[in-house]
């Protein structure tokens, strides 16, 4: 989400493969690539004044995040290849890289996807041209769930299963977390929508919302479900009650951990998780207060991503054996 931070995601216009893998170099190549831009709403309606060296900015960070989209893509494929032809993978396995290597592709192609919502002209609409925040959390989602879904499978091939009792309370404990864990991951999807939308800058004070607990133009919207997804007031204030309820889930966790025998590892990554629970908390507080300066914000969307490592960490900790 960094490049809608930087308003860079709509500066290419177009998607290749190949052909754009390497950016314009001659002063007639940049001129050219300038005037596409110039034919859609980003830059009639907000950047109509915008100098060529501006627009080389922009074009070079959304350059730089396909072509990292790319080498994440050949990080995936080719080990795979190397390491099914050698045979290293069972059944099971194969299944798995399988399915993360499809999953790369469709995370490629649904990040153009995303890009184009912000190329349509809208002729009937007096906001500024911006992407989708259905596709944005779309894209945001499946690049959360193809990190969890490798992370996880690294974990678990690489740790040895701690051999916990099946006794009430380490259910009870491996149960939290996964509740915990699903939260965690829904706070950070919801953060999508507070990018999309710029919801981060129509309150920006901490605990109130405002002078209010809870604003006036909560629902301000109709339908009512339509505040959920589209009113910035909405969007900021869900966001900041899951991020409340996140805290306050890892905290029990801390807690509930607390009271039993756990292997080490274990006990070092609930600790983790609870660390950066409230380091993320305090970066979501100060990224509103100060009006969401670019460096905090993509600090605190890093922050999101270290949260549900450790949160994955966890599950991976507290894995039951299997029989």
């Amino acid at each position: 989400m960094t490049r809608t931070l930087t308003e860079s995601g709509l500066s290419m216009v177009d998607w290749h493969l190949v052909k754009e893998m390497k950016p314009p170099r001659t002063q007639a190549e940049w001129e050219a690539e300038f005037s596409k831009y110039q034919q859609f709403p980003e830059f009639k309606i907000m950047n109509h004044d915008m100098t060529l060296t501006e627009f080389k900015f922009i074009f070079y960070m959304e350059w730089g995040h396909r072509m990292w989209g790319r080498l994440v893509g050949l990080a995936y494929i080719l080990p795979t290849m190397y390491f099914w032809k050698k045979g290293y993978f069972n059944r099971s396995m194969k299944a798995r890289v399988l399915g993360l290597c499809g999953f790369v592709f469709f995370q490629g192609l649904l990040g153009w996807y995303m890009v184009k919502s912000g190329l349509e002209e809208k002729p009937d609409s007096y906001d500024v041209p911006r992407v989708s925040q259905y596709r944005l959390a779309s894209h945001l989602g499946s690049a959360l769930l193809l990190y969890c879904g490798s992370l996880w499978t690294g974990l678990t091939l690489m740790l040895p299963v701690n051999r916990l009792p099946d006794t009430r309370r380490i259910m009870q404990l491996r149960r939290f977390a996964k509740a915990t864990g699903a939260l965690v991951f829904l706070t950070a999807l919801s953060g999508a929508f507070v990018a999309g939308l710029d919801a981060g800058l129509v309150y920006n004070s901490f605990p109130k919302m405002g002078e209010y607990w809870i604003p006036d133009d909560l629902l301000a919207f109709s339908p009512t479900i339509k505040n959920i997804f589209e009113n910035p007031t909405t969007v900021q204030f869900d966001h900041r009650i899951l991020g409340i309820g996140s805290l306050a889930a890892i905290t029990s966790l801390f807690l509930f951990s607390r009271r039993m025998q756990l292997p080490r590892r274990a006990k070092l990554a609930i600790s983790c998780l609870t660390a950066m629970a409230y380091t993320q908390v305090v970066l979501g507080i100060s990224t509103l207060l100060l009006y969401v300066p670019t460096s905090m914000a993509a600090t605190h969307q890093s922050g999101s991503v270290a949260l549900l490592t450790f949160a994955i960490w966890v599950l991976a900790e507290l894995r039951k054996v299997a029989k």
